[in-house]
């Protein structure tokens, strides 16, 4: 299995969100994970990061954070050339689809949980 440096974006150290149960499943898979939300904390190891760090080499960027949040996000989401990145549930924004898109990054409304479960990653 191919290691995915994954960019978590809305990590948060609540054990009842998604965001905690994905970085969970990505360090359980194999996958390098960075972690960015606006606590900082640890998850499965992982620091998470409250301020926007410095990206090479992306893969996934997955994320959890309502569409409104995402755009403090844009430019650095696309600045990392990330191959694509995960649209999670209740994160869907036609507005970052095409930003994405005109950068030729691929976006993909998707579940991470589902995915690495169903080994889709």
């Amino acid at each position: 299995m191919k290691n995915k440096k994954t960019v978590v974006l809305g990590a948060t150290t609540k054990p009842d969100r998604y965001a905690f149960l994905a970085i969970n499943k990505l360090v359980e898979k194999g996958h390098t994970v960075l972690a960015i939300g606006q606590n900082a904390g640890e998850v499965a190891g992982v620091k998470i990061h409250t301020k926007a760090i410095p990206l090479k080499n992306i893969d996934t960027v997955t994320l959890y954070l309502n569409p409104s949040r995402q755009r403090d996000y844009y430019n650095y989401i696309v600045e990392a050339k990330p191959k694509r990145v995960i649209f999670n549930p209740g994160t869907e924004n036609p507005e970052l689809y095409q930003l994405l898109e005109l950068n030729n990054i691929k976006a993909q409304v998707a579940c991470t949980l589902v995915l690495l479960t169903t080994n889709q990653y």
